[in-house]
């Protein structure tokens, strides 16, 4: 891994010197565009509304538009604003983690102790770990002042970026009042519990990404024009479109007995590996 970022985390008077690296990446396959009539490579400009020219990425400013009148942004404006030299993640509060509303979770890094000595990263890491909270703090990266907490994984330091307060939007929609029986949500819930277990990401696989990694091998192989049906099977035709009215109870019951039979031929496949 590469660092993106170095600084410190500001913890009162103590210092701990850090290397921050992203801690996720993708693994969708990469596509560019092409021409449909010829396969050639599709490029793009940045040309200007004014004299009609390409223009390279170094003389490309930022604008703000409010509707009546715009202002431009030069680099070195941007450059110059403060918050853009900080090498500090500040640590503000320590708050208990239950309080953090997983909907403003956003990208995660790793944090490496950086120096010669761990000794601060180490207390600062224990500290967390004995307080049972997760610190939260302000950081800036890529030129923006962002909010986050640290929280420990294993014996690393997390950074977690969340989104701010005013970043959130409330639904703008209302729920009509719907009335379940209680055999209903019996069901449900006996539903719930067939579905019980402990939580296995790695039983989990992105089916388009493979089917799409299928098709580009195939390609390869065979050549532009392949049988899709071949490759993948036949795949089951959507309804007219017209929808189906569901009776709920009846779709819960089908549900249950459905998993039930399915848990029931995998302890079986278990016995017989054993």
């Amino acid at each position: 891994m590469r660092a993106i970022w170095s600084g410190e985390v500001s913890f009162g008077l103590v210092s701990v010197p850090v290397k921050l690296y992203s801690a996720t990446k993708s693994h969708d396959v990469s596509l560019h565009q092409v021409h449909d009539a010829d396969g050639g490579r599709i490029r793009y400009q940045r040309r200007c509304e004014v004299c009609d020219e390409a223009v390279d990425y170094k003389n490309i400013d930022k604008a703000y538009d409010d509707g009546e009148k715009s202002v431009v942004i030069t680099k070195d404006e941007i450059s110059d604003l403060p918050a853009d030299d900080s090498k500090e993640i500040s640590v503000e509060q320590f708050v208990p983690e239950d309080q953090i509303d997983s909907m403003v979770l956003d990208t995660s890094y790793y944090l490496e102790p950086a120096g010669k000595s761990a000794k601060a990263y180490v207390l600062l890491r224990r500290t967390l770990n004995a307080a049972d909270r997760v610190a939260v703090v302000t950081f800036t990266l890529r030129s923006k002042t962002r909010l986050g907490v640290l929280r420990i994984r294993d014996s690393v330091i997390v950074l977690q970026g969340l989104r701010w307060a005013d970043e959130l939007r409330e639904p703008d929609f209302d729920i009509p009042d719907s009335r379940v029986s209680k055999k209903e949500q019996e069901m449900a819930e006996s539903l719930v519990e067939s579905y019980s277990e402990d939580f296995e990401p790695e039983r989990f696989t992105d089916e388009y990404q493979h089917q799409l990694q299928t098709l580009i091998e195939e390609k390869l192989e065979s050549g532009e024009e392949i049988d899709t049906e071949a490759t993948f099977g036949e795949t089951d035709e959507d309804d007219d479109g017209e929808g189906n009215v569901v009776d709920l109870m009846e779709a819960l019951k089908k549900s249950v007995d459905e998993r039930r039979r399915t848990r029931e031929k995998g302890a079986e496949s278990e016995k017989k590996r054993a």
